[in-house]
């Protein structure tokens, strides 16, 4: 099975990156996520049509270590590489493109603009990594990009097509278009020879039967009934034997026309679109200034640190009689996600609200807090708690290199003991259970 490039790049455009361009963007975090989950596969598409291009692959090879990956959000919008990149992919494309998923997502063109670059260099340097990961040349990248026009059809949201962003599908999917074509053509060809041999074996056999009928009547007087019966009886069962066989043949050859290579249907007439349940679009985090003692720090309104500093103010933790009065309440972090699989790399953008909980824990110095690390429902839960724990664990020593270790009296890793979404759901849904919280304690 050819590599999916799609599934590693969703690891760079995560739930925290959504409310970061979110709030960066003044948008929704659900157009946010409508217009990544429209543009990945397109611009995914380009660089599977432009394998071959040497441009292409060398701006590949040059993203790996050119630090795209660590500021997609500050640095992809005026990075050369991305830019002239575009350029070869869409040329005077881009507009159309830039056009439909803002009208598709519900977000401005400027917007979309924004998140073309942005995923695009969330794509480069992913399959810039993955090739110097694992030595692939220029022919390797070539070789994985080709292996894309498989798969990118089947990944475009409903209600998208390349021919809706003014880019021909048939550039993008090779000669699968023809190929379909021919299979059609060829099928209709076979059925109605079919037909028309069925057609004739009967009108034969009748003719035979006439001919039959009349000479037993003309030499024996009407002779007996059977005699004509029963070969008619004969080819009125041949005839349905042929008809049953050409059904048959018509509709095994309209399903092999219906599927292409990879499995994805291409039978738009037959095709059924699922069209998901009405819910409600999520309030767009924005940051605001909150309000540390007479020191501004930038969080969400009633996000981790609003909490934090209202409950520490109110004399809450002071009151506390003890840590079991403590340890039922968890404040999730907002920002800080590692990357998928990772717990030494965090996402652009995870630091901030570290250097937060830092200048809190330094305003009120009496205070203690602990730290969670969480998983979702997948994967082996001795490997989830392995992995929470070293996040935990690396939240905890990230503190202390801060001068502020005294204050954090431990850190634990969950696993998916208190995970709540279902192991079948989507990503973006398990993406709620996968956190890292603190709590305070005593």
């Amino acid at each position: 099975m050819s590599l999916n490039v799609i599934d590693l790049i969703k690891g760079q455009l995560g739930p925290a990156l959504v409310s970061q361009a979110a709030s960066q963007f003044g948008e929704s975090e659900s157009g946010i996520s409508k217009a990544i989950g429209g543009l990945l596969p397109a611009v995914v598409g380009g660089l599977a049509n432009n394998a071959d291009n040497p441009g292409v692959v060398d701006a590949i090879t040059k993203a790996s270590s050119s630090g795209i990956l660590g500021n997609l959000l500050g640095g992809s919008s005026s990075n050369p590489i991305i830019t002239s990149l575009l350029s070869s992919l869409f040329g005077d494309k881009i507009g159309g493109l830039v056009n439909s998923i803002a009208s598709f997502s519900g977000i401005s063109n400027t917007s979309a603009g924004s998140l073309l670059n942005l995923v695009t260099g969330a794509t480069v340097g992913t399959v810039g990594k993955y090739a110097a990961d694992n030595n692939l040349g220029a022919s390797g990248i070539s070789s994985l990009l080709n292996d894309q026009k498989g798969i990118i059809s089947s990944l475009l949201p409903a209600g998208l097509s390349l021919a809706s962003f003014g880019l021909g599908a048939e550039n993008w999917f090779g000669q699968a278009k023809e190929t379909v074509s021919s299979v059609t053509s060829t099928a209709k060809d076979n059925i109605a020879e079919s037909v028309a041999t069925a057609r004739e074996n009967v009108s034969e056999g009748a003719r035979e039967v006439r001919e039959q009928f009349n000479n037993n009547n003309d030499n024996q007087g009407g002779g007996s009934i059977w005699k004509w019966l029963l070969p008619l009886l004969l080819l009125i069962a041949a005839g349905y034997f042929l008809w049953k066989q050409c059904e048959k043949k018509e509709t095994t050859t309209t399903m092999s026309s219906s599927t292409d290579s990879t499995g994805t249907s291409t039978d738009t007439a037959s095709a059924t679109t699922s069209t998901p349940a009405t819910t409600a679009t999520p309030a767009a985090k924005t940051d605001e200034n909150i309000d540390l003692n007479g020191v501004m720090l930038k969080g969400y309104k009633g996000g981790m640190e609003d909490q934090m500093i209202s409950f520490l103010k109110s004399d809450g933790y002071k009151n506390a009689a003890d840590d079991a009065a403590l340890k039922d309440k968890w404040y999730d972090f907002d920002h800080v996600n590692f990357k998928m699989g990772s717990s030494t790399e965090l996402e652009a953008g995870s630091q901030g609200q570290l250097d937060n909980l830092v200048a809190i824990l330094k305003a009120f110095p009496d205070s203690k807090i602990k730290i969670g690390g969480y998983t979702d429902k997948t994967g082996n839960e001795a490997s989830n708690v392995k992995l929470s724990q070293a996040r935990a664990d690396y939240i905890k020593a990230a503190l202390g290199k801060a001068g502020v270790g005294a204050q954090v009296l431990g850190a634990e890793g969950y696993g998916s003991k208190f995970a709540t979404v279902d192991a079948k759901a989507s990503d973006a849904e398990r993406a709620a259970d996968r956190k890292m919280s603190v709590r305070f304690a005593k």
